[in-house]
């Protein structure tokens, strides 16, 4: 599964030029990008990600699976489904980038509350900055983080930025097994 899992975002989610190109979050320019929307909202790719990340949770006890929106919402979606039809519910929340202004005025949407352990999710690691906004947020809403799982991780510094806040981060697939597929087709 895995593997198909990196074929799907090298077919469909990984752009690539020779000179820096595409711009990311951080204004940097960058020789390779990732939209990983393009896998994370096909069927087979919420399939695979659903049931590759949900063995990844099985066994860290953790009542939710979120993180900041938009690129954790369909990955929490997708293993929230699975963990339902493996027996064992995990609920999926939203960190909103801003606080509702009307309404109730939450940060995190969902059936999570304070003390629940959660895993925070990611769809592209780069700096960790909006990994590390959506843990601050879900801290300060009282959860426990029971770690960190990236689709894709850039492998550029952001795993460790993270970790250094005491926490583990795994990835699914990396830049290294992205660049692998694109040599072996070059």
């Amino acid at each position: 599964m895995k593997k198909r899992l990196a074929g799907l975002i090298f077919e469909k989610a990984f752009k690539y030029s020779e000179k820096p190109a595409f711009k990311l979050v951080s204004g940097r320019m960058s020789c390779y990008y990732f939209n990983c929307k393009t896998v994370t909202l096909h069927p087979e790719g919420m399939y695979l990600i659903g049931s590759i990340i949900y063995e990844m949770i099985r066994d860290m006890d953790a009542k939710g699976i979120g993180g900041l929106t938009l690129g954790a919402d369909p990955i929490a979606g997708a293993v929230a489904y699975t963990s339902y039809l493996k027996g064992s519910p995990v609920e999926a929340f939203i960190v909103r980038k801003k606080t509702k202004s009307h309404g109730t005025m939450q940060c995190i949407e969902g059936n999570v509350r304070e003390g629940d352990r959660v895993v925070i999710v990611d769809d592209v690691i780069t700096t960790g900055k909006s990994t590390i906004e959506a843990i601050s947020r879900s801290r300060d809403a009282g959860l426990e983080i029971a770690g960190v799982i990236a689709l894709v991780d850039r492998q550029e510094g952001g795993k460790e930025n993270i970790e250094a806040l005491g926490l583990d981060v795994e990835s699914v697939v990396t830049r290294d097994d992205v660049m692998k597929l694109y040599h072996s087709v070059a």
